[in-house]
């Protein structure tokens, strides 16, 4: 498969965008400190690269700005947290998007990888301290998830219409 650095440009642009919103989003004090609620500013450059590029480049997205997030800020348990919650979330949003876009909006998509991202860093977490009793916290992360999920979402419908410019006048 033979990929256009046009491609990998705007890819390497997207992971740096990314990661740009996580480190950003560490220094967002959020209204209620509950451990493991974040605002999920990084969903939105998961999703318009689902949008731009699809299923594999969001997943390369994901990793590799989970990775460089934790080599500058974090620590390997934090990395599996990130990554585990991050490809969950963007598998379901592309599972959401490509099958029942015609069901949910942008907004619903963003929803359901907000909450799916929870589930997976709690499934990790339920794992390393081998206790699944931590789900007794999904209802906290849920809510909060729904609403996160609803800003991310709206701002990526926001970038949408630009999104379409540039991929109908590339091909890659």
């Amino acid at each position: 498969m033979k990929l256009s650095a046009k491609k990998i440009v705007y890819v390497s642009i997207l992971i740096s965008q990314a990661l740009v919103l996580n480190i950003v989003e560490s220094f967002i004090p959020v209204p209620i400190p509950v451990p493991g609620i974040k605002i999920g500013l990084a969903n939105i450059v998961t999703l318009v690269t689902i949008l731009m590029f699809g299923f594999k480049d969001s997943l390369i997205v994901v990793v590799l700005r989970t990775l460089l997030a934790q080599l500058l800020v974090g620590n390997i348990t934090a990395f599996l947290f990130s990554v585990s919650g991050g490809i969950l979330s963007a598998c379901i949003m592309y599972i959401v998007y490509k099958r029942y876009s015609r069901y949910f909006s942008l907004v619903g998509v963003s929803v359901f990888g907000s909450v799916a991202h929870n589930v997976g860093q709690l499934l990790v977490a339920s794992i390393v301290i081998n206790n699944f009793l931590i789900f007794s916290y999904l209802p906290v992360l849920m809510i909060s998830g729904i609403i996160m999920g609803i800003f991310t979402g709206f701002v990526a419908n926001f970038f949408r219409k630009y999104i379409k410019n540039i991929e109908y006048n590339s091909r890659w």
